[in-house]
Formats: structure tokens, C-alpha cells, sequence
């Protein structure tokens, strides 16, 4: 008996990702939302009571699901330490290119020495289009809400219909966002929604946090 080996591909849930909107395997569709922190024990206790009866509120208002998401990545301070770099260079001040350099090596020590982790809060908005075109998107045929792929591999283009549907399904979507943008503003949380770009970078490293690691370590060196 032979077990044959699936592409890593496969086992991602993903098909495409499509003018911020990302479409899952299953046909439903995804809109992802970052969201800003806020200091809540520098906060009195009745900014506190506050915050907490709005966040309440916003949980309450909420008619269909949600999830939110939170990741940890370690601190990247590469780019701030060439930024103190490039200072330095052109700094003509004898006392200040010192100062800078020491700040430039405290910087580096603190940053080996210790794991500085960043926090990327996420708000996942999720809506399933009409059972028809989620049938025809899980037959693998493209008439519900993309087009068949041609022979040359180029991106799928969207029909007149598919557009529609698609449109329609993203109208929907930037709806929700709306509805948790909103309510999450009244909390003093900011709301940014991903674009293709963002959502791209996003996915790979989590589907591939071990080769963003070594290429982190390559650049690093």
C-alpha cells in the first residue's frame, strides 16, 4: 500500500484573494480588518467602565459572527537600526555621531539578547453568498462567482455575472466591516481594513513561518 503525498497546497483553505476580499476554498469569503490597540490600565476606572460598556454593546450589536485574531512576531528593528545608520553617516557633529553609534550598539544588544514581540489585533469578517453560487464554486466549476482559468495560466477573469455575484458579495462584506468598524470606534479602537497586498504578506507567513524566519536570519547577517 503506497500513501501518496499531497502538495502543501492543497491543505490550504484559501483559493484566491481578490481585491482585499479573500474567497475560501468553500466559496465563502473573508474580510480582514486591523485593529489598533489601546492602553486600558493607564486609563481611569470610569474610562475603564466605559470602554468595557461599549465593547458590550458592540458584542450585543452584532448580528452575524465574527472572530478576532491576535499574532505575535518578533520586532523586525532592522529597518529603524539602518535608519540610525544612514543618521549617522551623514551626522558632522563629532559628539552626536558618538552618541549615535552608542545608541546604535544598545539598541543591537538589547534587541539579540532579548525576544521584543510585536501584536498585529485582526478582525476577521466572514459572509457565505447565496447556497447556488457557494454549489457551483465547490464543483470546481467557475460559473458561480469566477471564471474557468485558461490554458495559458493567466488570472481568472470574472464573467458578467460572476462580477456581479462577486460585487454583490463584497458589498455585503463592507457592510459588516462597517458595522465593526463603527462599533469598535466607539471603544477608541482604530479599524484598517487589508488590502491584497497586506493579506498576501499575511497568509505567507503564517503558512510559512519558517521560511520567513531563515530569510529574517539571512538578511540579518
Amino acid at each position: 500500500m503506497t500513501v501518496k503525498s499531497k502538495a502543501a497546497q492543497e491543505f490550504i483553505p484559501i483559493k484566491e484573494i481578490r481585491d482585499g476580499v479573500v474567497i475560501m476554498k468553500d466559496g465563502t469569503l473573508r474580510r480582514l480588518l486591523m485593529a489598533s490597540s489601546i492602553n486600558f490600565a493607564l486609563k481611569s476606572a470610569d474610562e475603564q467602565a466605559s470602554v468595557l460598556m461599549q465593547f458590550q454593546s458592540f458584542l450585543n450589536s452584532l448580528e452575524f459572527s465574527t472572530q478576532i485574531f491576535i499574532q505575535s512576531r518578533r520586532l523586525d528593528i532592522r529597518p529603524y537600526l539602518l535608519l540610525l545608520e544612514e543618521r549617522l553617516r551623514l551626522e558632522t557633529n563629532e559628539l552626536l555621531k558618538i552618541q549615535i553609534k552608542e545608541y546604535i550598539n544598545f539598541v543591537g544588544t538589547v534587541t539579540h539578547s532579548t525576544n521584543i514581540m510585536s501584536k498585529l489585533f485582526l478582525i476577521v469578517v466572514p459572509y457565505s453568498p447565496p447556497s447556488s453560487v457557494t454549489a457551483s464554486t465547490k464543483k470546481g466549476g467557475m460559473g458561480g462567482l469566477f471564471a474557468k482559468k485558461d490554458t495559458s495560466g493567466a488570472k481568472p477573469e470574472l464573467s458578467k455575472s460572476a462580477t456581479e455575484a462577486f460585487e454583490e458579495a463584497r458589498s455585503q462584506l463592507e457592510q459588516r466591516a462597517g458595522v465593526i468598524t463603527q462599533g469598535l470606534a466607539r471603544t477608541g479602537v482604530r479599524i484598517v481594513p487589508l488590502g491584497t497586498e497586506e493579506l498576501t504578506e499575511l497568509y505567507y507567513r503564517l503558512f510559512n513561518p519558517g521560511e520567513v524566519e531563515k530569510q529574517s536570519v539571512n538578511v540579518g547577517k
